[in-house]
């Protein structure tokens, strides 16, 4: 994917350099508001690289009102303090500890409306992925929708449980109140934080949906056939995963058999 690409007039996307197995092609930093008809808002700054730095600061045209974050993980949050500096504005984040000046009370609380110049944000906490993971449901003056997801929705395949952080039974809720909004909003597409747009969002949301209880009735098959602890039902279970991210199976276990009340044991 190119490093820049421009949505809509008040829509614009940068990818960070950090391509991986967990990253996909690397981190969506969104921008939200014309940045010709005033400062805009920036969505997950991502790493803490000056080159996504720079790429960020250009396509805003050097003016950012307020950095939001959809959760704390350092592929997404760790280039906030930077660019904040930089551009002389506030972080806002669910978890305290992101948050940068606006006089403390950078906070993101389910319901808060975000302005830009052509658009508006929503805030709609997402617990699952992170305890303090978010989405946003953009709406622009031309009236279409659309939802930022972080990690709570990717681009390609799904996301990890990060345990002992997120929790399986919250990510659940979160699905089905996402069906919900984006029904009753009309959304048109996902904007995830990894990986390409999702022009399909309730067929997406409703595959992730299934996808989580066919591995819950996986999980439950392993453990009636006798696997006991996070590797052996990772075993059973993920097979044939790539070795580059075991680990993340070994959390998503974890996570699932929190769900379902059984032992977690590593062995």
């Amino acid at each position: 994917m190119s490093p820049l690409a421009v949505v809509a007039p008040y829509l614009r996307r940068v990818l960070a350099p950090n391509p991986g197995p967990m990253t996909l092609e690397g981190t969506n930093t969104w921008l939200v508001g014309d940045p010709a008809a005033g400062p805009v808002v920036v969505v997950d700054p991502g790493p803490d690289d000056a080159r996504h730095r720079d790429r960020v600061l250009a396509a805003a045209g050097g003016r950012v009102a307020v950095v939001l974050l959809t959760h704390r993980h350092a592929d997404h949050s760790a280039g906030a303090p930077a660019l904040a500096a930089v551009a002389g504005c506030p972080v806002r984040a669910v978890d305290p500890a992101h948050r940068r000046g606006d006089g403390g009370l950078g906070a993101l609380d389910d319901g808060d409306v975000v302005a830009a110049p052509g658009a508006r944000l929503r805030v709609v906490t997402s617990p699952g992925h992170t305890a303090d993971s978010c989405s946003l449901l953009l709406q622009g003056d031309d009236g279409v929708a659309r939802l930022l997801t972080g990690d709570t929705v990717l681009g390609r395949g799904t996301t990890v449980i990060a345990d002992p952080d997120g929790d399986l039974g919250a990510y659940l809720e979160t699905l089905d109140r996402l069906v919900r909004l984006v029904e009753d909003a009309d959304v048109v597409e996902l904007l995830p934080g990894h990986g390409p747009r999702v022009p399909d969002p309730a067929e997406r949301l409703a595959v992730y949906r299934r996808h989580r209880e066919e591995r819950l009735e996986q999980v439950r098959a392993a453990l009636r056939a006798g696997a006991r602890g996070v590797r052996q039902v990772v075993d059973a279970v993920y097979g044939d995963v790539d070795p580059a991210v075991r680990p993340a199976a070994e959390q998503s276990v974890r996570a699932q058999l929190r769900h379902l009340g059984a032992p977690v044991a590593e062995a």
